[in-house]
């Protein structure tokens, strides 16, 4: 059923849902969906963030950094598992997954950071407005952007070398949809514990530390939003950090869940609703959850629209 003849016996099988067969038409209209509206919204939020001068500040250059990340993060999964969950074939090639591993493994360690790049953003805005624009100028915010993208790739070389490295005495069958370090670290037929502690030490790095800075800025921002005269002003400010604070939880609750405990521990279903949420759910909600629904890219929507509109029927 999961692997044809013609396979090659370097591929991996990618069991999925393969057990409860009548969940995968369901599951393959649902990623299928899901899809489509992460592609949307995430091109969307980066051509307007693009093309819109009024949208040209730090906060939109982030947000569009996290839009691109999320492109690929979900274009770098989502093809395959929609592919394995509608043919009789669950498997992917090794170089496939390899590269998938690397990929995926990288802009989630990117995203670790961003999120916390995009905190400190705020911090600047409302802590020290009137220095915000001397703090964040476009160098720093392309050194910063720069740094991230470096370090997250950085970590996923060294992470995904020391998981492929491990032998698997033939073991190919993968209980989950995609390659990720959890799941390849359970094909191992030797003693993981080093990857383990290699897995927990950088995740804590990756995961902890910048949610630790971010929790911090936050209290740094709580008592300047509370110090803001003005009911606007401070329910403006609240409801961009409120954005930033979400994506942070559904990002981190979910990351933390999968990385910061040994893989050996993880459950058959569980590691998958993990996955199939900060692979599918988060990219798809973070551009609605944090700038379709602002009102100044809204605005900006309507403009970009509007004037692509009058320039077709010329």
């Amino acid at each position: 059923m999961w692997v044809s003849n013609q396979s090659s016996l370097d591929d991996f099988i990618l069991l999925g849902f393969s057990d409860r067969s009548w969940l995968e038409t369901p599951l393959f209209v649902i990623f299928l969906v899901a899809y489509i509206f992460a592609l949307f919204g995430n091109i969307s939020v980066i051509l307007v963030s693009c093309l819109d001068p009024q949208l040209d500040n730090p906060m939109y250059f982030f947000v569009s950094n996290l839009s691109f990340l999320d492109l690929c993060f979900t274009t770098s999964t989502v093809p395959q598992m929609l592919v394995n969950l509608w043919g009789p074939e669950k498997t992917i090639s090794y170089g496939g997954c390899v590269a998938q591993l690397y990929i995926s493994l990288a802009l989630g360690s990117t995203e670790c950071l961003l999120l916390a790049i995009m905190a400190f953003d705020r911090y600047a805005a409302i802590c020290k407005p009137l220095r915000y624009p001397i703090i964040m100028n476009q160098r720093r915010c392309i050194h910063m952007a720069t740094g991230t993208w470096i370090s997250g790739f950085a970590n996923s070389l060294v992470q995904s070398t020391l998981t492929v490295l491990t032998p698997r005495c033939g073991q190919r069958v993968m209980d989950h949809f995609f390659c990720e370090v959890p799941a390849l670290l359970k094909l191992a037929c030797t003693d993981t514990h080093v990857n383990e502690a290699e897995l927990n030490v950088l995740g804590a790095l990756l995961l902890l530390v910048p949610l630790s800075l971010i929790l911090g800025i936050y209290v740094f921002i709580a008592r300047a939003v509370m110090r803001i005269r003005s009911a606007e002003s401070r329910w403006k400010a609240f409801n961009t950090c409120a954005s930033h604070l979400l994506v942070v939880s559904l990002f981190y609750f979910t990351a933390i869940s999968m990385y910061v405990q040994p893989p050996s521990s993880y459950s058959r279903d569980r590691g998958k609703i993990m996955a199939l949420f900060y692979g599918i759910v988060t990219p798809t909600l973070n551009p609605f959850i944090y700038t379709l629904r602002n009102k100044d890219v809204k605005a900006a929507l309507r403009r970009v629209l509007t004037k692509e509109f009058w320039v077709r029927t010329r």
